[in-house]
């Protein structure tokens, strides 16, 4: 598999530090609120590329962390009038229900900064025993001049990052470029007692503390958003390489930027949404599929239109998927013909296609695309008369791949609600007594309520549209 990294800004063989392991961290969410769709993509992202190296048959542990304390925690938190703490647990319990709808799996560890005081006490410790940090008046700076390879994540040197960052003036700092490892307590916020006085960590410094705890020195991938790899990445590698002196990541894995209808998301424009308010119109999968039919690393535009195709294509294969449902169903036994073993091995090269795209940087539209085109050959080839053995196959390999995309998991009777349920069950009962009348009625419902009932020789059928005007 090759991986485009940041470091080296070019695609490299990923190998990693042990055969057959994958030690991976991702940056995860400030639990202040709910999060938004730009939150989204690299949760998205990076859940689907450790489940690929699952699907390869590695062991994969994934650090995802929550920061729990920061400045817009302490002010929404004083603003609801509740504890930071508190605030920390709401969101986090509202994190994990649109991640569970987002079909993003739980991380193997979930680690919170303020559960992780002493391991980052103890990185400060170390920088400042080593001469890379300084205390003034109670907080610690990180002396970025004293890391001479500090900028070269994002490819400028110092000179060049302090130039066009936006450092407000503090005279305590040697060098306004100097960030805060830990803050001194101020009135008002919560606070932690170290060798420096009662404070707070930095928002760096967890990162590095928690990655060397629960990953050790080295790690295998480091991600996140695009937006993270300065200052936030630079200085998790400067603090974390000055510590131990080793290399921190391997690879460096970031995501581009979402838009909104062609426009930068931002709450000022009024077009921030969180995944809270989209899931409200569109379901939580097509969400997913969206933002798996972009390469990653291209900057996405988030709109109606986009979400409306992505439902619709989203629709065709389950469409596909559950048709070779009904088919296995009601498939009569037969053994398989020459023509269908040819068939068997023609699904495999669609496995391929997928593979070749996913090792291709985490290709994961161009995987799509392989299976929209397995899609079209199971409906040509895979019909009701044929013989059980090809049906199975079909059904599983198809539904192993949108696995790994973390997809295609709905079974038929959990898309249709207790209505419709009740609705079909009446219809049955109507064509059981021979009630062609009512039984028109009732499909005529159904179909207005985006259900298309199709009586085959097998039985009924359902084609369920999933448009949100539907």
């Amino acid at each position: 598999m090759k991986i485009y990294n940041t470091m080296t800004r070019k695609k490299e063989e990923f190998v990693p530090l042990v055969p057959g392991e994958v030690k991976m961290y991702s940056c995860g969410p400030t639990v202040y609120n709910f999060f938004h769709i730009g939150n989204a993509r690299p949760f998205i992202i990076f859940d689907t590329l450790r489940r690929y190296f699952e699907y390869l048959g590695n062991k994969v542990t994934f650090v995802q962390n929550f920061t729990d304390i920061d400045d817009k925690m302490i002010k929404n938190a004083n603003e609801q009038g509740v504890t930071v703490r508190e605030l920390a647990d709401r969101f986090i319990a509202e994190y994990f229900q649109d991640a569970k709808g987002l079909s993003i799996r739980e991380a193997t560890i979930h680690p919170r900064a303020t559960d992780n005081i002493d391991a980052i006490i103890k990185t400060i410790e170390a920088l400042i025993e080593k001469g890379y940090a300084y205390e003034a008046e109670g907080d610690v700076y990180f002396e970025t001049a004293r890391f001479a390879e500090y900028g070269k994540l994002s490819g400028q040197p110092l000179e060049e990052l302090a130039a066009g960052a936006r450092i407000g003036v503090d005279e305590r700092k040697k060098n306004p470029m100097d960030f805060a490892l830990w803050k001194n307590k101020k009135e008002g916020e919560p606070a932690w007692k170290s060798p420096w006085g009662e404070g707070r960590p930095g928002w760096h410094i967890e990162c590095s503390a928690m990655v060397n705890r629960y990953l050790g020195e080295t790690i295998d991938i480091h991600s996140g958003g695009q937006d993270l790899i300065f200052p936030h990445h630079e200085n998790e590698i400067a603090q974390s390489e000055c510590a131990t002196g080793k290399p921190f990541a391997r690879y460096w894995m970031h995501n581009g930027y979402i838009n909104v209808n062609n426009e930068k998301m931002a709450k000022s424009k009024g077009n921030f949404f969180t995944v809270r308010d989209v899931a409200a119109k569109y379901d939580y999968e097509v969400i997913r599929f969206f933002m798996l039919s972009a390469h990653y690393r291209s900057a996405i535009n988030f709109s109606d239109e986009l979400l409306h195709q992505s439902e619709t294509g989203l629709e065709r294969l389950y469409t596909c998927l559950y048709n070779l449902e009904f088919m296995q169903a009601k498939a009569q036994k037969k053994a398989i013909t020459p023509d269908e073993e040819a068939l068997l091995a023609r699904l495999d090269t669609f496995k391929t296609q997928f593979c070749d795209a996913m090792d291709d940087d985490l290709n994961t539209a161009d995987a799509i695309a392989a299976l929209f085109d397995m899609a079209r050959f199971i409906n040509s080839n895979v019909t009701a008369e044929s013989a059980p053995a090809l049906i199975e196959a079909a059904l599983t390999k198809f539904r192993e791949l949108g696995s790994v995309l973390g997809i295609l998991y709905k079974e038929q009777e959990d898309s249709v609600s207790d209505e419709v349920k009740a609705l079909l069950q009446k219809r049955k009962e109507a064509r059981q007594n021979k009630d062609w009348a009512l039984s028109d009625q009732i499909r005529d419902e159904l179909k207005a309520m985006g259900v298309e009932v199709l009586d085959t020789r097998q039985g009924m059928k359902l084609n369920i549209k999933r448009h949100a005007d539907a």
